[in-house]
């Protein structure tokens, strides 16, 4: 059976089933709607929590950058594994024994100021909408290959099943459905791995093949070392950056994962504060398993590229490469006119992006690129998205591997953006409109306005999909910059600092997210005058400048807390409360 019709058979599998565990957890209140009820099982909770976070960024897309990266590519691994451990031991437990629905609300209601509540739902929304940029992407970058399908509707299509499951059934319907997906991305993740690992290592498994030989007797990363030289690339174990932006994008990436709100909401689902820990533990596990193979994936999908195409005739490439030629997602431009493939060192094969000439092929039968860089001798243009999805194929594996790959990328990117799509729902519904704008709102209304707003937002997300932004997972990073910057500092403080008043909170979170805002359009997106690598401050780069906006908003928030009385009796008293580990309030919305 070929490719495209398995797909659709695995896809359309794994969808009937997220329709149907959707239906028959259809939210009936606000709580189910904003919580799942709280009664959600640890485990269910745990598998939830990683296919939360597992989003596009790390299936698709952070292994290709790790693959083109190298040792660079490590601050991914480290960064957001580690923010777990933060959220774990710092956050989660103290934020479920507080019992509210949102991190706005908690915020709101800790430092006691509907403008503190405010704040917060602008930073949940910066973050989301960015972070929910990256996963359209991924479904769209899907579609168009598995599927064969323009990138726009295959888009629709993800919009319409996010928005049935998101919409009829809340965090009830999401939770259940991220529980599904979870077995999904996992089992697509791992089983190409494992095939891929005993293919060139002759072990199954891939941790260790990735430290493993191959059949000439040199070890994998050895051998790949010696590709990336005869290439005038760097070595692969070579890092490149500097030691001080590897930090602060490590930390920034750590940081930001303790901060994220959709994240965050998933430990108000479970009954109890234990509940809440245990959670964050199995998330952890569950998340390793597959951060522990991205390092393996990706050298077995760079050494197998290189060994395919590398000064190789055009006219002798496998099927896979013209496939990923037609999503315009690979390009080739034969420079020197010898017929065959010339990757070396630079990706400069086009100005920025390939601009593909419609319906015209060159004398190879490749497409033609009408904005090609003469200036770099490399002549092959990939995406690094593309990497995990293309890998089987690269490998030769069979095409139900392949299909179940394009499953396991469909549903990482849907289980997080209907995460983030709840989040941007919560944060109008309940914390603007039943809050602030209409506290008398009945709780049937609260619900017909979280699915209104979850229905706009999928539209917004959507547009993300067709009209798509940078890599995918550079995309993420910088959410996760909006998150260290604005969201970490105001609940750290909140929980442990019983000093800090309403002041000094909104006027952090005002300063870090303005301040990573203004730096990332700066050198991201050319705004404010611009400017180049040479121009950033202290040598930070724009993912890892969330730390510096964390560091800032912790000072301003202290500093600025001095000038003004400390909080009510009531309120420091809450605090104390919270930090007793034992017992826990049920999630509400008061």
């Amino acid at each position: 059976m070929d490719i495209q019709t398995l797909t659709y058979i695995i896809v359309g599998i794994t969808f009937a089933i997220y329709i149907g565990i959707a239906i028959w957890s259809k939210a009936g209140s606000t709580k189910d709607f904003y919580v799942a009820g709280g009664g959600v099982s640890p485990l269910a909770n745990g598998m939830a929590t990683a296919a939360d976070w597992m989003s596009a960024a790390s299936f698709i897309s952070m292994a290709g950058l790790i693959s083109f990266s190298g040792y660079d590519g490590s601050v991914f691994l480290m960064g957001w594994t580690g923010g777990y451990v933060l959220l774990a031991l710092l956050l989660a437990p103290y934020l479920r024994k507080f019992g509210k629905f949102t991190v706005p609300d908690f915020i709101g209601d800790r430092y006691y100021s509907n403008v503190a509540r405010t704040v917060a739902v602008i930073c949940a929304l910066f973050v989301s909408f960015t972070y929910v940029a990256g996963q359209m992407r991924g479904v769209g970058v899907v579609f168009s290959r598995f599927l064969e399908i323009d990138v726009e509707l295959g888009v629709i299509i993800g919009m319409v099943i996010v928005f049935f499951y998101a919409v009829l059934g809340g965090m009830k319907g999401i939770t259940y459905t991220q529980a599904a997906q979870y077995c999904v991305l996992i089992f697509a993740f791992m089983v190409p791995a494992i095939f891929i690992s005993i293919q060139m290592t002759d072990n199954a498994i891939p941790q260790l093949g990735f430290g493993g030989y191959l059949s000439d007797g040199t070890s994998l990363l050895d051998k790949l070392d010696g590709l990336h030289r005869e290439l005038g690339f760097a070595e692969y174990t070579e890092g490149k950056r500097e030691v001080l932006d590897m930090s602060f994008i490590t930390a920034a990436l750590m940081i930001g994962t303790a901060g994220l709100p959709h994240v965050i909401v998933r430990f108000f689902t479970v009954p109890r504060v234990k509940d809440a820990r245990l959670s964050a533990g199995l998330a952890l596990v569950f998340i390793a398993i597959l951060f522990s193979t991205a390092p393996a994936v990706s050298a077995f999908a760079r050494t197998n590229l290189i060994q395919t195409v590398s000064d190789k005739a055009y006219s002798s490439m496998p099927d896979w490469v013209r496939n990923w030629e037609t999503t315009g997602l690979l390009g080739w431009v034969d420079k020197n006119n010898d017929g065959k493939i010339q990757y070396t060192t630079g990706n400069a094969v086009v100005e920025k992006t390939p601009v593909f000439a419609e319906e015209q092929v060159g004398e190879h039968g490749q497409r033609i690129i009408t904005n090609p860089d003469m200036s770099s001798a490399n002549e092959l243009y990939i995406d690094r998205d593309i990497m995990v999805l293309a890998n089987p194929e690269i490998a030769d594996l069979p095409n139900w591997v392949i299909a179940l790959v394009a499953a396991g990328g469909l549903a990482a990117a849907l289980s997080t953006a209907a995460g983030l799509l709840l989040v941007i729902s919560s944060s109008v519904s309940h914390d603007l409109l039943k809050r602030q704008l209409m506290p008398n709102i009945t709780d049937k209304g609260e619900l017909i306005a979280a699915r209104v707003s979850a229905a706009v937002a999928v539209v917004v997300a959507g547009l993300f999909g067709i009209y798509p932004p940078d890599y995918v997972a550079a995309v993420v990073a910088l959410a996760f910059g909006f998150a260290a910057a604005s969201f970490f500092p105001a609940i750290i403080l909140g929980i442990f600092y019983k000093r800090m008043n309403k002041e000094g909170a909104v006027a952090g979170m005002v300063t870090g997210l303005l301040l990573t805002l203004f730096y990332i359009l700066k050198f991201k997106f050319d705004l404010f005058g611009g400017g180049t690598k040479d121009d950033w401050w202290f040598g930070i780069s724009p993912e890892g400048f969330g730390f510096v906006g964390m560091l800032c908003n912790f000072l301003v928030s202290i500093t600025i807390s001095r000038f003004y009385p400390a909080p009510p009796d009531d309120v420091q008293d809450l605090v104390e409360e919270i930090r007793i580990p034992r017992g826990a309030a049920a999630a509400s919305d008061h």
